[in-house]
């Protein structure tokens, strides 16, 4: 290959874009797994059946890929369990709820964005501001269907919770067991119902 056709990072090569999506896929798929730290450059690259070679031809370093990923995340909403929020089929209030409705396999892993904040501690400046980034805007996203639900202090309860839900899920994955969020949901509902009082 020539050096005319590798490009800047995070743009694609031309004729390349399926090796890209298998480093993308392998490297989500490994960070959220493994943790960044314990995935390494040749393991995405073996998962993703690329060379080294490739996988820098398409992000320049380690970091990039961690940035690559968290962004993905944050660009479809984050993860699943927040995308709960965006139901339209659900009124304000069970979207509030719904968040810390959650399975086991759910809680896991946890938060990709709260497992990259506690690996990172600082250390990937790049990364910790995707993070903040992404829980000011999940935060933002509460405040809105708490609006919606007609609390009298939206701001109010979506900061509330925005922590009930960031302690529960860290919780429940320290412990590898639901029951926080379990608790954490009875503690919302009662919170929800205390800001929509009429």
């Amino acid at each position: 290959m020539d050096a005319m056709s590798v490009v800047t990072s995070g743009q694609r090569r031309s004729g390349g874009r399926g090796a890209r999506e298998r480093i993308e896929r392998a490297a989500a798929r490994l960070f959220y797994r493994n943790g960044i730290h314990a995935t390494g450059v040749e393991l995405i690259a073996q998962e993703a059946n690329v060379s080294k070679r490739t996988l820098y031809q398409h992000f320049a370093s380690k970091n990039e890929l961690i940035d690559n990923y968290l962004r993905a995340f944050a660009a479809r909403g984050g993860s699943p369990i927040e995308r709960r929020l965006d139901d339209a089929e659900l009124p304000a209030r069970e979207r509030l709820l719904a968040i810390f409705d959650m399975r086991h396999s759910e809680v896991l892993r946890g938060c990709p964005f709260h497992n990259a904040a506690v690996e990172s501690a600082g250390a990937l400046a790049s990364a910790d501001e995707i993070v903040r980034s992404h829980k000011l805007a999940f935060t933002r996203r509460l405040i809105a269907v708490a609006r919606e639900a007609e609390a009298k202090d939206p701001q109010l309860l979506g900061e509330q919770l925005a922590v009930l839900f960031e302690g529960a899920t860290a919780m429940a994955t320290s412990l590898n067991d639901t029951a926080p969020v379990v608790h954490a949901r009875a503690a919302a509902a009662t919170l929800i119902d205390a800001a929509t009082a009429t």
